[in-house]
């Protein structure tokens, strides 16, 4: 398959259940990510997202809804953290949950798959196909804390025992 371009995206959608005042308050934090490229941030830009700026490729609009996050080109780890700064916010009880699918525009092997999160106020929790069928194939791999620095799995390794893409024992 030498020489075969191919246009990769990752896609997802998700409508978060907002208030026209906690929209317009989204919408306009939404904004100023997406302003980032060309000005500096305000000083009031929430810190919990500073980290995430960089990944910040998802567009988002309202709706009668609530507000709608979209992407063809990733940002899903951004979006997760953005929907659990709102949730933490506007004190959501519950969680969101969404999906997302990587695809490709050639038939490559390597090009297909997807992954699902749930996000609370307290937590955000993902699972990508990849992680799934390594762990059902028993290849799993080493996934660390950010706390701890542990892996979450086998509790032994860190994440500076070069072990990252090698199998974890447990």
């Amino acid at each position: 398959m030498k020489g075969i371009m191919a246009d990769y995206y990752t896609n997802f959608s998700v409508v978060l259940p907002l208030t026209k005042e906690q929209q317009a308050y989204a919408f306009e934090i939404a904004k100023q990510a997406e302003e980032h490229q060309t000005q500096e941030l305000p000083t009031d830009f929430p810190a919990t997202l500073n980290k995430e700026i960089e990944n910040w490729t998802f567009e988002t609009a309202t709706t009668e809804r609530g507000l709608w996050l979209h992407s063809q080109y990733g940002g899903q780890d951004a979006a997760c953290v953005f929907i659990q700064h709102l949730l933490q916010k506007f004190s959501f009880a519950g969680g969101v949950a969404f999906e997302w699918s990587h695809d490709c525009s050639k038939p490559l092997t390597d090009a297909f798959g997807g992954g699902a999160a749930f996000i609370t106020a307290n937590e955000i929790e993902t699972m990508t196909t990849q992680e799934w069928l390594a762990e059902v194939t028993g290849q799993r791999k080493h996934r660390f804390s950010p706390d701890t620095h542990l892996c979450v799995k086998c509790g032994i390794h860190t994440d500076d025992d070069l072990v990252e893409n090698k199998p974890c024992i447990k």
